[in-house]
Formats: structure tokens, C-alpha cells, sequence
């Protein structure tokens, strides 16, 4: 109850005296208030006293106090982890397998700094590597293991651990690429450490079979790019498994007795999170910065619990402070999450680094990285351990912010200190199952042989904080290796075979023999030069050539030339005589001496340049088809490219001024000349293009050949063939709004027949009169049986035959007989197939999966064929005479053979003249064979141009 009011203003006796007697009772009462106060603390301290002393303990605290323990271990393996005796992946009833005389290079460094490569055995059992080497291997493995030994005599063949992909999304983005097959990115946000790539692992992906065929074992796979955090990442083996599940697949299950405790986390900077999210920059680091200020705060919340619990003061304490959503970012600062970050310019290295520095956390990799290779001592500020940098060897200028990159990043990164890995991006632009050849070009344009090898196999483990137990073929680690069919840096290696656990995983695999040269380390080039001018010029390196009138190449191995029935090398003309003798002469663009040509020299008035070929050769230049090179700069930029033609079906009819629906879109009027695609792929010996317009439906136009080394249209020579071929595209689309198949072949049947209108009707009358090619893009072999028939009805009308090229044709092997029969031509693009899509998903694979391949299928059955460029990226040009390589020592091909496929049967497909050749360049290489890595582009010699370009 409150106390009663007294009147005011009343001064009377009365009310003097019971104020009196109030202030005393009120004096009173405080001093009683204060002396039990006193005496209440000194009680509630003695209580305190008595509970500290006899320490409350709650319920479970021996695991909260384990728990607060394990905040700050750092992972790594469990101590007994190299006495193990097995694998925790092994699989009952796997028997032993020693391989015999093999030639092993085993990832480890000898005494002297040198990589270590040991002629002798490899014992695998019980899922894990016994032994490497030694004299007396094979008596004391059948001693020890008797009939249960399997024993494969490898004869002399490399064998190498696993290949290992630390950038992949194999399983995430699966291969055919379906609807409900897109698992990499989330769009709830744009960080989310809490997702995970294991929660999206699709177990069916057809990559994972296919990837092994390459010699990967191993692939960390990532959630995508459109995040700044897009969760966290898993290892895995690729192998299948009794359980079928995704966990099962796991290098290290969590909890899992041998698991070392590391994660891996994906973030991203740049365009793709800017772009998903129409943001900038500035918001991706912001957004990155607040999720960090989530995990630093629970850190402290975690700290300042445990630092309690330890000492025993448990009241009030609660249970310990969880948050699943930033648990992740808790884990990074605390240096026990393996951070990879997506990231290509300076400024977005800068961020991160400066992120990394603000809230103490270590950098595991930058991913991608186009210009780490320019700015390699601010990569090294990172806070923590330098980071490792993995790249793409060639793959570039797809997009702005890969612009600068270059052929030369890996070296040059490697000779500042820096580790490289080479990684795929599985599936797209590399398929996993090209790790090796990432790691051949690197190797190729400067990357040290070691460091290639490594790049793929011991470097990416330690990163991942696997070292322990992938990626060496040493005693104690996991038996994960590949029997190599030659040298794994020479263009065309192939597995014998795929050991993954101690398990072959391919069954009856299919091997060809290779000649003592490939079992080599493979000789290269010399970039020094070009690297240093990598760097000088900031990845934009001058690309235009130099030119000279008269030139006399020296040291001339081979010269190959057009004959009449295709290519024919030259030897007979230098009778026997030693190349270190034998001369070319070239005046005006023509070769006016081939031999001993010391009387033409004499001849020479003005003067010459002298070029030693040390044993090179001369060819015809490459023919490049397939991708939107001289149509576009950037391929993603839209402001770079020529943009789509009309589509005729399914989207607006061109307005009357431009034709109306009879207008036809042609390539020649939308080239662009001297990009930096072009001249690279001049520079690789590709000297001539066929574009075709670029068009989302049916109808896409006439193609045209032009000049890669032209610097504008109207220099002489930069158009070889204004028209070419008609081209249309025949295939399944995403949109449920696209027309039919059906309605396109119908669409298709009606122009052959006559139908159509303007120029449409005018290009489809030449097509029916045989005077130029159908060129149609196409993958199903249902659609290809389809249109083999409409071939044979459109001829029995016309009573005259048409030509009839398919491009891309990934399911053509499955009719070969019939398009041999019908004498319909195929452009393979690419000819190393991948199921990206559904009509894509019948393959031939070939070696080592299938003796044949839709290359050598075709050709057996009097089909012409060609090879064409990858379509996703003007880039790929460059890499067209590696691609010819492949194809020609997987096929089993002779140089002609090999030739005809990117010179003379591409212009058969395609509609070009058939001159006598005296039109097309000459390129000059120094050093290396037709069909190895060794060779360099030096010089074109241009009839039309009546010079020769000097690289």
C-alpha cells in the first residue's frame, strides 16, 4: 500500500508535530532497510562462497568442455594415421595388385630437390599403397600373398597418382545437363556458407565414369558462382560405390575416425555475384564483410563461454552459443575452413585480400585468377599463407573480366613463388576429363615438367589439406594412380588403366601401343620472350606480325603440300639429303628454291632474312569452323559480337525493309578482323576461318571464309569466300515455347521442296541444284536418321543430288553406315565429345572406354569428315592443331589423313572452291613434328599478300 498524503499549507501544532514523529519513524526504517541489506549480501556471498567451492557442474559438461577444446585444434590426420593398416574406403574382398616394371613417377622429391621417378613395382592392398620400388618386390608380394596376388606387368608404362580436380562441379551440374540436374547455385541469397555441395550430389552424373577415363580420381566439388558465399564444397572419389549414396563417395566422412577435420568453402567475387544479383562490387565485399562480422561475432560468444566453462563458473552460463547458419565463417576465422575464392582482377584480388587481412583468416585459393599472374606480391599480403592460384591453361576473353589473361600465367607464376593448380570447371569450359591436357599446355608454354605434373596431383591435395593421403604414390597412402599408355605430358596420353582404393575402374579397357618417342618427356617451344612481354604489356601483348618480302627458311625437315588426292610431303625433292641441307626460298609470297638453294641465294638482290626451322617443317595453314570466331570479340559481352540472326520460327519476322521473312542474315557483313582470338589462332598456325551466323532457331545464314591474320576486310586476301554454305540448326531447346523438331524438318522439307520466299527461296534453289552445301547443326541421331531420309526424298523429286554436311553430330557413329551410304558429310565440333545434353548422351567415347571412336567409326565407312572448333568460345582456335593431334593418335591417323581433316575436307563440307591451294598460306614451324608438342609457328607465307608474316 502507498503511504497516505498529508494536507499542504496548513502550519498548524498539530501537523508540526506528526511531521516530527514521520522524520524519525522515516530515519528509523532506513537504518533498518540498510542493516538487512547488509546482512542479505553477506549471505548471498557466503552462499556464492559455498557453491564455487563445492562446483556445480551441469549435466554433460565433459562434452561441452571436449567441445570448447576442439574450437581451436588444428585439423590435420589422426596421429596413428601412417601406422593405418587400411584404408576407411576400403572394400572387402578387393584383392592385392602389384603392378610389375613400371615406370613411376611418384609425386615425392628426391635427396637433391629433384622430382622422384623409381623404375619398379607398386603393391596396393586393403585400399591403401604398400610399397613403392625394389629389386625383390614381385618374389616377396607372391610370398606374402600367394594365389589372392594380382599381378599386372605394366611393361615399362608411366604410372602416376590420381589426377586430382580442385575446381569442379561434377555432380552438381551433371552431365546430361537437365532441369532437375542444376544443383550449384542458390538464388536465396548472396551468402550462404550454411548450404552444402553434398546435399545437391547428384549420383547418377554420366561425368563420373568418363572423368575417370581421363585419369581423375579426385574432384572437390564446389557449389557455382552467383554467390559471393556459395556454401561449402566436399572431396570425393569418383569410383561408384556398394552404398550408391553421396556420402559414400566422401574422401573423408565427417566424424569419420581418419577424417582430419578441414572443410572447404567456395566464395566468389567479381561479375558473376554482381551480375546474378544487379549489384557491383561494392556490394559483393559489403555483403562478404557483414557475414564475416556474423562469424567473428559467434567466435566471441564461443570464446568468452569457454574461457568461463574451463575455469568452472558455469551459473548463468546456458547452453553453448550455436548458429548454423554462420557456424561456417565461425570455423574460417579460426583457420579450419580451406577458403576458395572465384575471383579474375586486380581490384577483386585486393578486396578479398584486404577481407582476409581484416578478419585474420587464411586464403586456400584464388580460383580462375586471370591476372594473379600480373599481380603475384599483392596475392602474397594475403593474411596468413600465400594462397595458391588455379587456372585454365588457354581458356580466356570469354568475358571482360578475363581479358587479360594469358598462355604464360602458370610460369610466370610459378618462377614469383606461387603455387599452381590447373583445374576444369567441370563441366563447362573444360570437361574433367581434359584435367591432363590443362596440365600439357601449361607445360607446353613454359610451366616446368614437375610442376605440371604437380599441378594436377600433389599441389591440389596439400591445398585441400589431403597431402597425407591422396595425391603421392608413396607407402601408407590411399591406392589411387594411373597406368599411362605414354608420357602423361605427351599430347594424346591415355589410361591403360584407373586404380581408385586399390579398385581397377575400368572394365576391359581398351589401350594401343605407342612408339618409344611418346614415352619421352616431350621437348617444347621457347616463351620466354612472350612471357616477359605478358607481363610488360598487362596481358595485352602486341599480336600483329611483322612482315618480310624474302626469307630463306633453313634446316627444313618436312614441307607438306595439297596435291591432287590431299596432302603429300616433299621428301623426294631433297633426295636423301640431310635437313641441316635443305633450304626453302620464299620471294613475294612464292617459294622460288626448295634443297640446297645456294644458287638462288647468290640470286637474292635486295637481300634477305634467314630463319632456322632447326628441323621443322612447312604445311598448309589450318582451317577453323565451328566456333563464333570473326563474329564477336568478347563472347559474353553482346556490345563485342555481331548478335543473332532472325529467327524464322520462333521469334519476330524481320520488317519488310530488310526483306521480310524471305531475308537472309550473312556472315561476311557482321566480321570483325585483327581480334585477339583471330590473331592468336594465326600465330597457331590457323590461317583461315568459316564463320556462320550466329542465330537461336532455324534459319542462320551463309557462312564465309576469310583470312585470321587480316588486319581489315579490305586488305587483299582478307576474304577468301564471301558465300560459302547455307546454314540451319536442328535441335532440342530449353524453352517449352520454341517450336517443335517437327515443325523445324517440316520447315526444312518445304524450302527443299521449293517452298519460301525471297532470299531464302533463292539460297534453298542453289541447295537443291547440288551448287552449295546444307550445313546442319544437329546432335540426335534420331534427327540424323531423319534427315538422311529427307535427303533421299528431296533428291528422288529434284532428281539431282545435294550436299548434306552435319555439324557437331555427337550421336553420328550410331548411323555411320547409313551417312557413308548417303554420302552426307560430318564436322565433329569438338571432336573429343562430352554428354553436355541430352542429345548429346549416346557417345562413343573412345579409347580407353571404346575401341573406336565417332572419328575413326566415321571414316571407316567412306564418310568425309572434319573437325571443327569447341562452339561455346572463339578461344578454342587457337588449340586447333593440339585437337588435331589428339584426334590423329587416338584414330590411329597418318599425318595426310590427319591434314585433310582441318584443310581440304573442310572446305568439301563447307563449300569452299576447290582451287588449287596456291590461295591458302604456308605456315613455317620450328622445331617438333607435325603431330607432337614441340613445334613453334614462326612465319606464314601469304600468296595472296605476296609476303610472309614473322612471328
Amino acid at each position: 500500500m502507498g503511504r497516505e498524503s498529508l494536507p499542504l499549507g496548513n502550519d498548524n501544532a498539530d501537523h508540526r508535530k506528526l511531521r516530527r514523529k514521520s522524520g524519525k519513524l522515516a530515519r528509523l526504517g532506513l537504518f533498518s532497510v540498510v542493516l538487512c541489506s547488509i546482512s542479505l549480501v553477506l549471505y548471498v556471498q557466503s552462499l556464492s562462497s559455498i557453491n564455487t567451492a563445492h562446483s556445480r557442474v551441469p549435466y554433460k559438461a565433459d562434452e561441452i568442455l571436449a567441445r570448447c577444446a576442439e574450437l581451436n585444434r588444428k585439423p590435420g590426420p589422426p596421429r596413428d594415421f601412417h601406422t593405418r593398416t587400411h584404408s576407411d574406403r576400403f572394400v572387402p574382398g578387393t584383392n592385392p595388385v602389384l603392378l610389375h616394371n613400371a615406370t613411376i613417377w611418384t609425386g615425392s622429391v628426391d635427396d637433391h630437390g629433384k622430382e622422384e621417378i623409381v623404375i619398379g613395382d607398386v603393391l596396393m592392398d586393403r585400399g591403401i599403397v604398400r610399397w613403392v620400388g625394389g629389386a625383390n618386390d614381385l618374389k616377396n608380394a607372391k610370398e606374402i600373398y600367394g594365389e589372392n596376388l594380382a599381378i599386372v606387368d605394366v611393361g615399362g608404362a608411366w604410372v602416376t597418382p590420381g589426377l586430382v580436380d580442385m575446381h569442379s562441379h561434377i555432380g552438381v551440374e551433371s552431365s546430361p545437363g537437365l532441369a532437375g540436374a542444376e544443383d550449384s547455385d542458390s538464388i536465396k541469397g548472396l551468402t550462404l556458407p550454411w548450404l552444402r555441395s553434398l546435399d545437391g550430389l547428384n549420383t547418377h552424373d554420366e561425368s563420373y565414369h568418363l572423368t575417370i577415363a581421363g585419369g581423375v580420381t579426385t574432384s572437390n566439388v564446389l557449389p557455382g558462382s552467383a554467390d559471393a558465399i556459395g556454401g561449402q564444397a566436399y572431396v570425393i572419389k569418383l569410383r561408384s560405390t556398394s552404398e550408391r549414396s553421396a556420402s559414400s563417395m566422401l574422401v573423408e566422412r565427417p566424424g569419420s575416425v581418419n577424417s582430419t577435420g578441414w572443410r572447404q568453402i567456395k566464395h566468389a567475387v567479381g561479375e558473376n555475384p554482381s551480375r546474378l544479383y544487379q549489384g557491383t562490387r561494392m556490394d559483393t565485399i559489403w555483403a562478404l564483410r557483414d557475414a564475416y562480422k556474423h562469424g567473428q561475432e559467434l567466435v566471441r560468444k564461443q570464446d568468452e563461454y569457454c574461457s568461463a566453462a574451463t575455469k568452472g563458473i558455469w551459473d548463468g552460463l546456458g547452453s553453448f552459443p550455436e548458429d548454423l547458419q554462420w557456424e561456417a565463417l565461425a570455423d574460417v576465422i579460426r583457420g579450419k575452413v580451406k577458403v576458395h575464392t572465384h575471383c579474375h582482377e586486380a581490384v577483386d584480388f585486393d578486396g578479398v585480400v584486404r577481407l582476409s587481412s581484416e578478419f585474420k583468416f587464411p586464403i586456400a585459393a584464388f580460383h580462375h585468377a586471370a591476372e594473379a599472374y600480373l599481380v603475384p606480391d599483392l596475392i602474397k599480403k594475403a593474411w596468413g599463407s600465400t594462397p595458391a592460384v588455379a587456372i585454365f591453361a588457354t581458356f580466356a576473353r570469354y568475358k571482360r573480366e578475363a581479358w587479360r589473361s594469358s598462355e604464360f600465367a602458370a610460369r610466370i607464376l610459378a618462377d614469383n613463388g606461387l603455387k599452381v593448380v590447373m583445374k576444369s570447371d567441370h563441366p563447362q569450359p573444360i570437361n574433367a576429363r581434359s584435367l591432363l591436357f590443362e596440365a600439357q599446355q601449361a607445360y607446353f608454354y613454359g610451366l616446368p615438367a614437375h610442376l605440371a605434373l604437380a599441378s594436377i596431383t600433389t599441389t591440389p591435395v596439400e591445398i585441400l589439406g589431403l597431402g597425407h593421403r591422396l595425391g603421392y604414390l608413396k607407402e601408407g597412402h590411399d591406392a589411387d594412380l594411373v597406368i599411362w599408355d605414354s608420357h602423361p605430358l605427351a599430347l594424346g596420353a591415355t589410361p591403360k588403366q584407373v586404380y581408385i582404393d586399390g579398385i581397377p575402374q575400368i572394365q576391359d579397357p581398351h589401350t594401343q601401343e605407342k612408339v618409344s618417342a611418346f614415352q619421352e618427356l616431350p621437348k617444347v617451344p621457347n616463351f620466354d620472350e612472350e612471357a616477359k612481354k605478358a607481363v610488360e604489356y598487362e596481358g595485352l601483348p602486341p599480336l600483329l606480325p611483322r612482315s618480310a618480302k624474302t626469307v630463306v627458311f633453313t634446316n627444313v625437315r618436312d614441307i607438306w603440300f595439297r596435291g591432287e588426292h590431299g596432302m603429300t610431303c616433299l621428301l623426294d625433292l631433297f633426295k636423301g639429303e640431310e635437313y641441316t641441307n635443305r633450304e626453302v626460298v620464299v620471294q613475294n609470297g612464292q617459294i622460288t628454291c626448295m634443297g640446297p638453294c645456294h644458287y638462288a641465294r647468290s640470286n637474292l638482290q635486295y637481300g634477305y632474312e634467314e630463319i632456322d626451322l632447326e628441323g621443322g617443317f612447312l604445311a598448309p595453314g589450318l582451317i577453323s569452323f565451328g566456333s563464333p570466331l570473326g563474329l564477336g570479340d568478347i563472347l559474353l559481352e553482346d556490345t563485342t559480337n555481331n548478335g543473332n540472326a532472325f529467327d524464322a520460327l520462333g521469334g519476330p519476322i524481320p520488317p519488310s525493309i530488310a526483306g521480310g521473312e524471305g531475308y537472309v542474315d550473312r556472315a561476311v557483313d557482321g566480321l570483325q578482323f585483327a581480334t585477339r582470338n583471330a590473331l592468336l589462332a594465326y600465330r597457331a598456325g590457323v590461317t583461315a576461318a568459316i564463320a556462320q551466323p550466329d542465330s537461336t532457331g532455324l534459319i542462320s545464314g551463309v557462312g564465309v571464309m576469310f583470312a585470321t591474320g587480316a588486319r581489315h576486310r579490305l586488305e587483299k586476301g582478307a576474304i577468301f569466300q564471301d558465300a560459302t554454305s547455307f546454314h540451319v540448326t536442328i535441335q532440342h531447346e530449353e524453352s517449352s515455347s520454341a517450336p517443335s523438331i517437327s515443325t523445324k524438318i517440316g520447315t526444312l522439307r518445304r524450302l527443299l521442296m521449293g517452298g519460301g520466299t525471297g532470299e531464302i527461296k533463292h539460297y534453298f534453289d542453289l541447295i537443291t541444284k547440288g551448287e552449295i552445301p546444307l550445313v546442319i547443326t544437329v546432335e540426335s541421331a534420331d534427327i540424323i536418321a531423319t534427315l538422311i531420309q529427307l535427303k533421299k526424298d528431296v533428291e528422288s523429286i529434284h532428281e539431282h543430288s545435294i550436299q548434306m554436311t552435319l555439324v557437331r553430330a555427337t550421336e553420328a557413329h550410331l548411323l555411320a553406315r547409313e551417312l557413308g551410304e548417303a554420302g552426307v558429310g560430318v564436322i565433329l565440333s569438338p571432336v573429343r565429345p562430352h554428354p553436355l545434353s541430352w542429345e548429346q548422351r549416346r557417345i562413343l567415347p573412345g579409347l580407353p572406354l571404346s575401341k573406336e571412336s565417332s572419328l575413326s567409326t566415321l571414316l571407316a565407312h567412306g564418310v568425309t569428315v572434319g573437325i571443327g572448333s569447341q562452339p561455346m568460345g572463339a578461344w578454342t582456335v587457337r588449340n586447333t592443331p593440339f585437337e588435331l593431334a589428339w584426334a590423329a593418335l587416338q584414330s590411329n591417323l597418318s599425318k595426310e589423313q590427319a591434314l585433310a581433316l582441318v584443310t581440304t575436307n573442310l572446305e568439301k563440307l563447307l563449300g569452299v572452291n576447290h582451287w588449287n591451294g596456291s590461295h591458302l598460306d604456308i605456315v613455317a614451324y620450328r622445331g617438333g613434328d607435325l603431330l607432337e608438342f614441340g613445334s613453334k609457328v614462326v612465319g606464314v607465307i601469304s600468296h595472296t599478300r605476296e609476303l610472309v608474316d614473322l612471328f
